[in-house]
C-alpha cells in the first residue's frame, strides 16, 4: 500500500478541494485524486470563465450606450479571441491558486482515476492529462473516508449529441473561435439564457427552445416572465412548451425542427447549437455500485452530512444531487468533513442555498416561489418594490428590475425572496443570512440600509409586504 489517509477526495472541484482543505484544517492527514484539472469544471469550465465573458459582453454593451452617460466611444468592436483568451487566463490563474491552497494545507494531490474498493481502498489508474508538480502517480492507497466528489457533465439528448462542431455544450460555447451569426440554444436554465445573453450581446440572432411553460423553470413565475420580456426586448426569441425533435446537419449550420404543444412543427435553421438541458452526475467507474453505494436518477444519495448507505464513502457536490451549484457543493464539503472530524455540523438545508443566473438582467432567489409557498397550504403576504424607484438604480441607469419577498402571514417567517435586475447576485446573500437567522420582518423594518444603494430595494420590498413601503 503506498499511503495511508484519513480522508481522501475523489475529485477537486469546488466540492472536493474545499472539503480537502477544512479537512486538513481539522488535522486529519488528506489527499485529493484528480484526472484533469484542479478546480474542477466550476473553474475551469464553468462558473468562473462563464463569468469572465459575460463581463466582456457587459462592457461591450456599456460601450455602446456611451452617450446615455455623456460619454462617447467610437468604432466599437471586439475581437472574439481576445474575449476567449481573457477568460481563459482567468481560469488558468485561480486554477494555479488551488494549486496553491492544497500545497499550503500539505494536502497531497494524487494524479488519475479513482476506484473505490473495500475497505477504503483507493486504486488510482494513470491520467491521460499531465500531473502537476509534486503530484503522486498511480497505485493503490488507503483511507478511513473517502469522499466522492466527482461533479457532473453536460446531458445529452437523444439524435442531438453534441459534436463539438456544429452542436455545442457548454465546453464548446466559451471557446469559439468566431460569434456565430445565429445560435439556437436548447434549454433556458442558467446555463443556457447565460450563454443566450452572451451571445446575444455579442450580436448573434438567438433562439431559446424551453419544453417547460417559462423560461428559467425554477424561478419564480413572476420574475421569469419579467425577464421573458426583457431578454425578447433584446431580439432573443423565445419559444416555450417547446421541444427539438430532430436536427439535419449542414457543411456550416444546423436545420432543427421544433414542435410545439399545439402539435405544429417549424424549422429553424442556425449556425450554431447550444444544448443545455441540464446535467448528469459522474457516478460511473467508481466502483460505487460494486460497494453497494445507492444510486437514484444518476446521483448518489445522501443525507445533510453526505453519508452514503455505506459506512466510510461519502459524496458531496454535483453528484449528490441538486441543487447543482457550486456554493452547495462548498458547503456540503465542509459539513461532511466536519461530521467525519467529530463535530456537529448542521445538515446542509436546500431550502435557503441561493440560486444566481448571470444574465442581463441578472436573477437571484432563495426559498419558496410565491406558487411553492400556497402550495404548502401557508397563507402569505407579498411585498414588491421595483427598481425604478431606486435612486441608485436610475444613476446606474439600470431602472428595470424588481425585488420580491414572500412571508408566512401567520408567523412573519421569511419564505423565499426573488429578484431580477443589476448586481441581484450580490444582493440576494442578505436575504440569505436573514433566512438563515429566522428573521422576521420586523427585524428586517427595523434593519437601516444604506443610502443611495441597491440593497435599499430590499428593504422596500419587505416594508410593502406590510403595507409600509415608502418611495411607491
Amino acid at each position: 500500500m503506498a499511503e495511508s489517509y484519513d480522508v481522501i477526495v475523489i475529485g477537486a472541484g469546488p466540492g472536493g478541494y474545499v472539503a480537502a482543505i477544512r479537512a486538513a484544517q481539522l488535522g486529519l492527514r488528506t489527499a485529493v485524486v484528480e484526472n484533469k484539472h484542479l478546480g474542477g469544471i466550476c473553474l475551469n469550465w464553468g462558473c468562473i470563465p462563464t463569468k469572465a465573458l459575460l463581463r466582456s459582453a457587459e462592457v461591450y454593451h456599456l460601450m455602446g450606450h456611451a452617450a446615455e452617460f455623456g460619454l462617447s466611444a467610437e468604432k466599437i468592436g471586439f475581437d472574439a479571441k481576445a474575449v476567449v483568451e481573457r477568460s481563459r487566463g482567468v481560469s488558468k490563474r485561480l486554477n494555479t491558486g488551488v494549486g496553491g491552497l492544497l500545497r499550503k494545507n500539505k494536502i497531497d494531490v494524487i494524479w488519475g482515476t479513482a476506484t473505490l474498493g473495500a475497505g477504503g481502498v483507493v486504486t488510482v489508474a494513470p491520467a491521460s492529462t499531465e500531473a502537476p508538480k509534486g503530484a503522486l502517480g498511480a497505485g493503490a492507497y488507503k483511507a478511513r473516508h473517502t469522499i466522492v466528489a466527482t461533479g457532473a457533465r453536460p446531458r445529452v439528448l437523444p439524435g442531438i449529441e453534441p459534436d463539438g462542431k456544429l452542436i455545442w455544450t457548454y465546453f464548446e460555447a466559451m471557446v469559439p473561435d468566431a460569434i456565430p451569426k445565429s445560435l439556437l440554444v436548447i434549454g433556458s436554465g442558467a446555463i443556457g439564457i447565460e450563454f443566450a445573453s452572451f451571445y446575444r450581446t455579442m450580436g448573434a440572432d438567438v433562439t431559446v427552445v424551453e419544453v417547460m411553460p417559462q423560461v428559467l423553470p425554477v424561478e419564480d413565475a413572476e420574475i421569469a416572465g419579467l425577464a421573458r420580456k426583457r431578454f425578447e426586448k433584446q431580439g432573443i426569441r423565445i419559444l416555450t412548451e417547446a421541444k427539438v425533435a430532430s436536427v439535419r446537419k449542414g457543411e456550416d449550420s444546423v436545420a432543427a425542427t421544433v414542435e410545439t404543444k399545439d402539435g405544429k412543427s417549424r424549422e429553424i435553421t442556425a449556425e450554431r447549437i447550444i444544448s443545455a438541458v441540464g446535467v448528469v452526475g459522474n457516478t460511473e467507474s467508481l466502483g460505487l455500485e460494486a460497494l453497494g453505494v445507492r444510486i437514484e436518477r444518476g446521483t448518489v444519495v445522501t443525507n445533510g452530512l453526505g453519508r452514503t448507505s455505506v459506512q466510510g464513502v461519502y459524496a458531496i457536490g454535483d453528484v449528490a444531487g441538486a441543487p447543482m451549484l457550486a456554493h452547495k457543493a462548498e458547503h456540503e464539503g465542509v459539513a461532511c468533513v466536519e461530521a467525519i472530524a467529530g463535530l456537529h455540523p448542521h445538515p446542509v438545508d436546500k431550502a435557503k442555498i441561493p440560486g444566481c443566473t448571470y444574465c442581463n438582467p441578472q436573477v437571484a432567489s432563495v426559498g419558496l416561489t410565491e406558487a411553492k409557498a400556497k402550495e404548502s397550504g401557508r397563507a402569505v403576504k407579498i411585498g414588491r418594490f421595483p427598481f425604478v424607484g431606486n435612486g441608485k438604480a436610475i444613476a446606474l441607469g439600470e431602472p428595470d428590475g424588481l425585488v420580491k419577498t414572500i412571508f408566512d402571514a401567520e408567523t412573519a417567517e421569511l419564505l423565499g425572496a426573488h429578484m431580477i435586475g443589476a448586481e441581484v447576485t450580490e444582493l440576494i446573500q442578505g436575504f440569505v443570512v436573514a433566512m438563515n437567522l429566522e428573521t422576521t420582518e420586523e427585524e428586517l423594518m427595523h434593519a437601516v440600509f444604506p443610502h443611495p444603494t441597491l440593497s435599499e430595494t430590499m428593504h422596500e420590498s419587505v416594508l410593502d409586504a406590510y403595507g409600509r413601503a415608502i418611495h411607491i
